[in-house]
């Protein structure tokens, strides 16, 4: 119950009752196996249910002073720290986006503008809800549209750094920081 995904609490679930379906076969409690049947298929819907939910993301560019992305970072401050302890508040001249799902707020991008398309980003966040790598997938398909060529990323996290080698994130040996090319 501390799992903090659904999709991989419903998955371990259906493997329980598989377990259990077997194990009440094998002594004869058939309505014990009939109800981890009935189990089966209830995870078995909301897994599909979970897999095939498409999700609307749509971005926001903010400054620095904007009221909500104080209150985000403030908000979210803790949990930012675990992944990014070297962050601090943005500058007036980062590029800063906020990324939503619907109307809720999903993630934060905030990264300094190298010129010639190439932005060095402080802060890749995005909200527990949202770590499965869908807002991840926007954020930088949006960023492409607007013309950015590279995205680069120092992380000490390894959580962190799963995710940017998902994004498609490589090692340069030259600047020992994480690069996206578009």
């Amino acid at each position: 119950m501390l799992m903090t995904s659904v999709v991989k609490l419903r998955i371990i679930n259906t493997i329980g009752s598989v377990i259990f379906c077997g194990y009440a076969l094998a002594i004869h409690s058939y309505p014990t196996a009939a109800m981890q049947v009935c189990l089966i298929i209830i995870n078995g819907v909301n897994l599909y249910k979970l897999y095939n939910a498409k999700k609307e993301y749509s971005a926001v560019t903010v400054n620095s002073t904007d009221g909500f992305i104080i209150h985000f970072l403030n908000s979210y401050s803790s949990d930012i720290k675990n992944f990014f302890p070297e962050f601090t508040a943005p500058a007036s001249s980062d590029k800063i986006i906020l990324i939503l799902c619907g109307e809720i707020p999903a993630g934060l991008f905030i990264a300094k503008d190298n010129g010639d398309g190439n932005l060095t980003a402080t802060l890749d966040y995005t909200t527990p809800p949202y770590r499965d790598c869908s807002a991840g997938k926007f954020l930088f398909s949006h960023l492409k549209q607007l013309g950015f060529k590279t995205v680069s990323a120092d992380t000490k996290n390894p959580i962190h750094e799963k995710y940017l080698r998902k994004m498609g994130f490589f090692l340069n040996f030259e600047t020992n920081m994480f690069l996206k090319r578009f």
